[in-house]
């Protein structure tokens, strides 16, 4: 838990926000965020099983050219609605390296369910030689690294180009982004990765720029917490067990306090 934790910690600090890497900007704090709301907000939200679904499609056919997911496993999409037969089929599509083998020899095999997405560099050496010297953050605890991380991400892949809170433009060096809503400054590394129709849904939903980012942005929040909704549910019982318990001790405290006037 305590290595889990000093990861988490640092790719909040050393890459936050799902940039390949930030530019040195001009003073100023970020953008406020998009008011979006999603199914999974407030007390009594939940995952919204068709949207996580279609956010791990956006992530496996984009995102996961520069971002791993090393704490998600195959098996885990089995609870937000594929069946384990999808699951293995998805899996088997990756390659993972495993061993050593009776000769003391790493080989590669298919994925199994159990295994974990894996990276798309062999190490965080290649993925930082392969992105201007900083690699991709994993985004398995994204929406954790700041609050409201959700509407973080969705802000920040439709902020591209936008003004500044005060309606100023802004001017970013060459090979950097204009994003007023990056939490380092208002430029960014990474280039725009979504756009319209830059998927095409399997459930047939219409992939608008803003379809693209509220999903994925499910998705992440849905692997950086997949037990929101258990936590919820314990939560509504243990309020309600609380305001029973109340009423049973308001009610001896009459009965008890009661005979003695």
């Amino acid at each position: 838990m305590a290595h889990r934790l000093v990861k988490t910690l640092a790719a909040a600090i050393a890459v936050t926000g799902l940039s390949i890497g930030a530019a040195q900007a001009a003073g100023g704090s970020a953008k406020e965020l998009k008011d979006v709301e999603f199914s999974h907000s407030g007390p009594f939200g939940t995952y919204d099983r068709h949207a996580v679904q279609r956010g791990f499609q956006v992530y496996k056919e984009v995102c996961s050219a520069c971002h791993g997911m090393e704490y998600v496993a195959y098996r885990n999409l089995t609870e937000i609605g594929f069946s384990e037969d999808q699951v293995k089929a998805i899996a088997a599509e990756y390659t993972v390296t495993d061993g050593p083998n009776n000769d003391g020899d790493m080989f590669d095999r298919p994925a199994r369910p159990s295994d974990k997405f894996p990276s798309p560099f062999p190490n965080p050496q290649a993925a930082a030689a392969s992105n201007g010297g900083v690699a991709p953050p994993d985004l398995s605890l994204m929406t954790k690294a700041r609050p409201n991380g959700d509407a973080y991400v969705y802000s920040l892949l439709t902020g591209y180009g936008e003004k500044d809170a005060e309606g100023h433009e802004l001017t970013c060096p060459e090979g950097t982004y204009v994003n007023p809503y990056f939490v380092s400054g208002h430029c960014i590394a990474m280039a725009p990765p979504i756009d319209d129709d830059l998927v095409e849904y399997a459930d047939g939903t219409a992939a608008t720029k803003s379809q693209i980012a509220s999903d994925v942005s499910a998705f992440m929040a849905w692997a950086a917490e997949p037990k929101m909704e258990e936590r919820k549910q314990m939560g509504v019982k243990v309020i309600l067990f609380l305001i029973f318990l109340s009423v049973l001790l308001y009610l001896a405290k009459k009965r008890i306090w009661g005979r003695l006037h």
